[in-house]
């Protein structure tokens, strides 16, 4: 009876908690992550595998964030962040053991906001998981009475409900990539360089380069333009950057 009254009281602290699924096949990584996390009092789930992280993220309706590791058995990393963006948009990182700029891309081409190398700084993941849940609450936030919609063509932005739509169907985009077009349909026929656009969207104190920006532009055009080697709807402006059609 006293465990389960415990149990009982864990769950209603865990309730006020943001939650956050650590998924990495190391059992030690985990503790490290969980401990300082929990510290800064999120609520920590954990999952060994790909497969597990799935089945927890099905039943887990309020995960906050998800720290992912790439190489992993049953389902890798990559493949498990390709099916949570299916039908999410909740902030991920990944974990990687690889620095080569290769596979960061490929982590990022997968949908992935951001990547951190092992060995890390725990304190610089606690930093960086604040960042992503903060601008992803700040672009989820549903209270404005008034719904800010930009439209150019057939291609409608609500920047209210964190929606877009190409003649009437809806196209999914992750945190990131939603809060670039936003940025630039916002101010349309404005060229920005990558440079800019990684300041304004990634903010000043984040860690990467500019090819960060051309992966998500890529990404972009490949859901919203009829024919991404031909964009109409965000053009590149070679040696400047690139601009949001008027």
């Amino acid at each position: 009876r006293r465990q389960r009254q415990m149990c009982i009281r864990d769950s209603v602290r865990v309730m006020d908690k943001l939650k956050i699924l650590v998924v990495d096949d190391e059992s030690r990584m985990r503790k490290l992550v969980r401990d300082f996390l929990e510290r800064e009092g999120y609520a920590v789930l954990e999952a060994g595998d790909g497969m597990e992280a799935m089945d927890i993220f099905y039943e887990e309706k309020d995960i906050a964030l998800i720290i992912l590791d790439v190489m992993m058995p049953e389902l890798d990393g990559q493949e498990a962040c390709m099916r949570i963006r299916e039908f999410s948009n909740v902030p991920i990182i990944m974990l990687t053991a690889k620095g080569e700029t290769i596979d960061k891309v490929a982590g990022l081409e997968m949908g992935a906001d951001d990547y951190i190398v092992k060995p890390f700084s725990p304190t610089e993941l606690v930093a960086r998981v604040k960042s992503h849940i903060s601008r992803y609450e700040q672009l989820t936030n549903r209270e404005s009475s008034r719904p800010q919609v930009l439209r150019c063509g057939n291609l409608v932005i609500d920047l209210s409900s964190h929606q877009v739509f190409l003649q009437d169907k809806e196209i999914l985009l992750p945190n990131k990539e939603f809060e670039l077009l936003a940025f630039l349909a916002k101010n349309p026929g404005i060229v920005f360089s990558k440079d800019t656009l990684f300041e304004r969207v990634w903010g000043e104190d984040s860690l990467g380069d500019t090819s960060t920006v051309s992966v998500h532009i890529n990404r972009i055009r490949e859901k919203i333009e009829e024919d991404s080697s031909k964009p109409y709807y965000i053009e590149t402006v070679w040696g400047a950057g690139y601009r949001f059609r008027r």
